[in-house]
Formats: C-alpha cells, structure tokens, sequence
C-alpha cells in the first residue's frame, strides 16, 4: 500500500475520462434491487469522484483513503463546489487503510470502485479487507467492488507504453508484468506546467516527477471464496458494467456480496 503524492495534484486531471457516471448507476442498480441504503463507506475514495455526488443525492458518506493529499483536494472540492446545504448528505474524510478502516457505528453500504483492490498485493491483504468489511457493515449490507481481471494487467503489459502530451501535461507511461504473481509495476514520468512560473498559463517552464504504482489481479474464483469465508454472501459476479457474467476477455470484474 502506498499514498499518492504528487500525483494527487493531477490526478483529477488524468482521470477525466474514466466512467464514474457508470459506476454511480452500477451502485444505485444493486442498492434498488437490494435497499437504498442511508450510510455509505466508499473506501479508496481518491479525491471523491463518486463520494461527492453521493452526498450530493443526500447520502450520509465516509470517505475513506490512505493518501492525505487525495482527501484534501476531495475536501476542497466538496467545501468549494461540491457542498449544498440544502441537501442532507454529508461527507466525513477518513485517512484510513482499507484492510483495517473503521467507523463508530455499522455502515448501510460500503462500496469500492475504480480497482482500488487491486493496490492490495498480498493475499492476506484482501482478507484483511474483506473482514473488517464485513465487520464494518451493517446486517444486509451491500459490499460492491470491481477489480482489474488478470487480463487487463495483460492487455496493459502488451500495449505499453502509454503517452500523453497536451499543453498542461505530458507522461510517459511504461509497464512490467509479472504473470506468475499477476502483478504489474506502472512506472510514470510526469511532465507538469508550473503555471507559478513566470507567464502563469501561458508558462514554458514544466515540472517533472515519476511516480510507481503496484498492480496485482486475483482470480475471480478465489475472490468469491474469501468473500464467503469472511461471512458474505455471494450475489452475482458481473463484467465491465454490464449485468452478465464475466469471460475471458473481460477487463474489469464487478462483485456484489451481502452480509447475511
């Protein structure tokens, strides 16, 4: 486990694409079949993304991340445009880790998104997870998540490397795969306008930083197992947003687990 430095500064920036819109509708499909819950854990909230329009919906929400620098940008978003007093949802920022976050009182929901899973490299760190879940949740709480399905960490491997450049940024994205670990080490250079330099936006002068950021996928199967271990229940496994089961060209694998 790591927190995020630098990288939190453009974070946002980098992530403006990715389908938290979906994930969102993921979440409220499961919570209508299931019961809308009132109390919601998003842990690996990131710069809150999906907890920020949550709370605006008028759910209470836990925002729970080991990086402090991604739960102050989160904070800033939500206290500066985020934030609407005429609704009843709230937001409490937790610096927590996953494997032993923890609340005053049982939660209604706890969600997981974005593969915030797949940062756990080891076994026992998943366990640890999907316990203190367990423990954290109310009964007939919902426990959604998605992770990276070992293909993925393939197709990233064989695609690499990645670049950007745009005016404000630029990186350089290379990639090392470990197929007997199912493990991938994304390896980042950033290249950012220091807009405080001299000509603010219009400034030449750029900053660099790299960043190392570990991956590792888990077999669908075993999952379920410790899922059941820790006292869940197993509702469905689905692939890439879609409400069917996964195969092997599936890229991001969705689990929905009720404690009993």
């Amino acid at each position: 486990m790591r927190s995020y430095r630098q990288f939190a500064a453009v974070y946002d920036r980098l992530m403006e694409e990715m389908p938290y819109a979906e994930w969102l509708s993921f979440a409220r499909r499961c919570w209508d079949r299931y019961g809308m819950p009132a109390t919601i854990v998003d842990l690996g909230c990131g710069t809150g993304n999906i907890a920020i329009p949550l709370a605006k919906a008028g759910f209470r929400v836990f925002g729970v991340d080991l990086s402090a620098d991604m739960l102050a940008i989160g904070r800033t978003k939500w206290e500066a445009g985020g934030r609407n007093l005429s609704e009843k949802g709230t937001i409490r920022w937790l610096q927590q880790d996953m494997r032993d976050w923890e609340l005053p009182e049982p939660a209604d929901a706890v969600i997981s998104f974005c593969d915030s899973l797949n940062y756990l490299t080891e076994p026992e760190d998943i366990v640890s997870t999907f316990r203190r879940t367990y423990e954290g949740l109310a009964s007939g709480g919902l426990f959604l998540f998605d992770v990276h399905a070992p293909s993925q960490l393939e197709r990233y491997a064989e695609e690499q490397p990645f670049v950007l450049d745009e005016k404000d940024v630029a990186y350089l994205w290379v990639c090392e795969y470990d197929s007997v670990r199912m493990e991938i080490e994304h390896d980042l250079t950033f290249f950012v306008r220091d807009e405080a330099a001299s000509g603010g936006a219009n400034s030449a002068l750029y900053s660099r930083f790299e960043e190392s950021h570990v991956q590792r996928a888990y077999d669908s199967d075993w999952l379920a197992v410790e899922l059941v271990a820790a006292g869940f229940e197993v509702l469905h496994r689905f692939a890439d947003f879609k409400w069917i089961e996964a195969d092997d060209d599936s890229e991001r694998l969705f689990f929905v687990a009720r404690k009993p």
